[in-house]
């Protein structure tokens, strides 16, 4: 089959790779139909390669058509329509009943140390080939797959792998209080998501920053009160823009939608730029230990947001040495919540929400729509932030 593979930092193919094939009991394998390009994978693409192997499997936001499934995959048989989940859990563990999926006890990379095993992103989360192929086997399908109806296009149901769960997680977080005001820094994907979740669910007024123009007017033509970072001086007068919209005190809750690769801090940019380019024996203990993130959004949204508020951290961060400004936070009195989103947690509170009517807008959310041919250029264009891309899928 054809897969979308890593080689290296900003060197991503289309190659010829293995079919996947039931491997265990819990197993399917699905044809892709739909795989998207998150803003994680731009991660991968540059600021993780440390944790990458060349020929990794990218990818995690599928959906398509079951082929074949294992013998303890009671619920899924050929032929049925599925969306999968970023993160593989099997539903039954602690974490899983405890609504914690992206904890599951049954696949977590206890060799890394960390969480649930996911798919296409990294060794630190299993190195589980992923889903900007052509097929792709399902571990835990006995949990995971999300079915979804026939007739409507993909797009309507695509974003169930990760964008909904992770922004209607984000809003869950960030505990807006009904008629309340919420801050969402950045508007890619989900953070523009988010806006349009925080809507539905009762914000009162939702504001969006971001420095890319496309975004910036996508999300205002959807209501919200858009704030260009290009057009204040500093941080500070950025939040005193906001902060005069909201009595003085900040909003209620803000929702950091940018993680580790903000703008600014050159320092921290050039430290995650020389970990890429050692050698992997060096590299990968080099970002374990002593990476650092560039902060200015977590900077940023600590600042804005009001005291006794929420900050709600949907964005990546990976680094192991991040100072923080804890006197602040602490006498804020700060609420802070974050992690990845637990899909399965969350899906059947969204699914509601994707109908004809259409309320979040999912049907024409996607900016871009290319062959998994055109890969390598759909991941250069998205990190570029070029032709007004925000969302792209892609069709194998």
């Amino acid at each position: 089959m054809k897969a979308v593979t890593w080689q290296g930092k900003r060197d991503i193919r289309v190659d010829t790779v293995p079919d996947p094939t039931i491997q265990e009991p819990t197993d399917a394998v699905i044809r892709i139909t739909s795989s998207g390009l998150c803003g994680s994978d731009l991660h991968l693409y540059e600021v993780l390669t440390p944790f990458m192997t060349p020929g990794d499997i990218l990818g995690h936001e599928p959906m398509g058509i079951v082929e074949a499934v294992g013998a303890a995959v009671p619920d899924l048989k050929a032929g049925d329509r599925v969306v999968v989940p970023f993160q593989i859990a099997c539903g039954n563990c602690w974490m899983c009943l405890n609504a914690l999926p992206t904890q599951c006890e049954t696949t977590q990379v206890t060799g890394e140390g960390m969480g649930a095993a996911l798919f296409g992103y990294t060794r630190l989360y299993g190195a589980v080939p992923g889903a900007q192929a052509e097929y792709l086997r399902v571990p835990q399908a006995q949990f995971g797959p999300i079915k979804v109806p026939e007739g409507p296009p993909d797009d309507r149901f695509v974003y169930l792998s990760d964008v909904l769960p992770t922004a209607w997680q984000a809003v869950a977080y960030a505990d807006i209080p009904e008629g309340g005001t919420v801050a969402v820094l950045g508007l890619g994907p989900i953070g523009d998501m988010a806006c349009r979740i925080a809507q539905v669910r009762g914000a009162g007024r939702v504001f969006g920053v971001d420095l890319v123009g496309d975004r910036l007017r996508r999300a205002s033509a959807r209501g919200v009160e858009t704030y260009d970072l290009r057009s204040f001086d500093s941080e500070k007068e950025l939040v005193a823009a906001i902060r005069d919209e909201t009595d003085g005190r900040g909003p209620d809750a803000v929702i950091d939608a940018v993680g580790t690769e903000a703008h600014g801090s050159a320092a921290a940019r050039m430290i995650q730029n020389a970990s890429a380019m050692l050698p992997r024996k060096l590299s990968g203990p080099l970002a374990e230990r002593f990476s650092i993130d560039r902060l200015a959004a977590l900077h940023t949204a600590i600042e804005l947001v009001r005291r006794g508020g929420t900050l709600s951290l949907v964005g990546v961060y990976g680094g192991m040495a991040d100072p923080l400004p804890m006197l602040t936070m602490f006498d804020k009195q700060l609420q802070i919540r974050m992690g990845q989103a637990n899909v399965r947690r969350w899906s059947d509170d969204i699914l509601p929400y994707l109908t004809d009517e259409d309320p979040l807008g999912v049907d024409d959310f996607a900016t871009h729509r290319v062959p998994l041919s055109d890969a390598p250029h759909a991941y250069e264009m998205f990190q570029r932030k070029q032709d007004g891309a925000v969302k792209v899928l892609m069709t194998p």
